[in-house]
């Protein structure tokens, strides 16, 4: 089959536009009845419950997930699967957002006279305000089109990206309401780059104890080497006798002094250390420490804890290796 190709290119520019004029007519309908869902939602002692048919479906699935996951406890319930035991999943202390463009989907309009005896707050996302749905709800979201941008105005398209951004409001209205921050968000998405960032402290990936390279400031320089070789971090910390830090050697230290001509047989730690170098505590956020040694243009913190005692050692390669980029 040969097709032209500026067909394809049209259809998908005419897509473009047509969805997003749909989406753009959505802002004047943000309004009382938006309030009253959010309100709803954010009094709800229980959970949102979202449900819909079909590709209301599929969208009701993403909204529940993105309420989850900025503050708002939340799951989807197939309308269908309800009528056959899953109704058991709502409660009388949860809200329910029904999804269904025509209002009148028979799955979901059945579950309305049992929803209301159970006396559950109902929110409706419906293109037709004289749905059965809509004139069941608490809270009447309006997700109306005036066509969609299958050609044949048959195909959920510009309906289901409307319904999707109607959702996104609500769960961003919420999210601000509720205060979340980036660090409630980490904590629901542990497993992923930015739960590493924001949760992964210095003490989960520290070099501690025994791993430490350590010296007293009296300690020759070809002995500090020594122990700054068989540590292999290029840098050894340096302490007094009740083991506060006074400083650090590292391998650049070394090259300076080398250069500046140094008796390397004659000195001690306290010649050639850095006094009042970096450091960290174990419990600041890793993404810190990295923030810390990109700055300062090194490649290692040592970690101290409140009597100044060393206590680890952290490497950018740490960081970089747990991910927290």
């Amino acid at each position: 089959m040969t097709i032209d190709k500026d067909l394809f290119i049209n259809a998908g520019k005419r897509t473009i536009t047509m969805e997003t004029s749909a989406v753009q007519a959505l802002e004047s309908r943000i309004d009382d009845e938006f309030t009253r869902a959010c309100e709803l939602i954010l009094n709800c002692k229980g959970r949102t419950i979202v449900t819909g048919m079909g590709k209301s479906g599929h969208i009701g699935n993403k909204i529940a997930a993105t309420l989850a996951s900025t503050g708002t406890p939340s799951f989807f319930v197939h309308p269908g699967e309800a009528s056959h035991g899953d109704l058991g999943m709502i409660t009388k202390q949860d809200v329910v957002i029904a999804i269904s463009n025509s209002g009148s989907s028979a799955e979901v309009v059945t579950l309305l006279p049992l929803l209301k005896r159970m006396n559950v707050p109902l929110i409706s996302m419906t293109g037709n305000p004289s749905s059965p749905l809509a004139e069941a709800a608490d809270a009447r979201l309006d997700i109306s089109i005036e066509c969609e941008a299958c050609p044949l105005d048959l195909a959920p398209t510009s309906s289901t990206t409307v319904t999707l951004v109607m959702g996104d409001a609500l769960a961003i209205a919420l999210l601000e309401a509720r205060g979340f921050t980036a660090e409630d968000f980490a904590f629901s998405h542990p497993g992923g780059a930015l739960g590493r960032k924001l949760l992964l402290k210095v003490e989960d990936i520290m070099h501690g104890d025994g791993e430490v390279p350590k010296v007293l400031q009296g300690t020759p320089l070809s002995a500090a080497l020594v122990e700054m070789t068989e540590k292999g971090f290029g840098m050894t910390t340096v302490v007094d006798n009740d083991n506060h830090l006074c400083g650090v050697f590292t391998d650049g230290d070394l090259r300076r002094h080398v250069d500046q001509g140094l008796n390397i047989s004659k000195a001690t730690m306290a010649d050639v250390m850095s006094a009042n170098p970096k450091t960290i505590h174990q419990d600041i956020l890793a993404a810190e420490a990295l923030n810390i040694m990109e700055t300062s243009k090194i490649t290692a913190l040592v970690v101290e804890d409140d009597q100044h005692q060393p206590t680890g050692v952290i490497h950018m390669h740490d960081i970089l290796r747990a991910g927290v980029i």
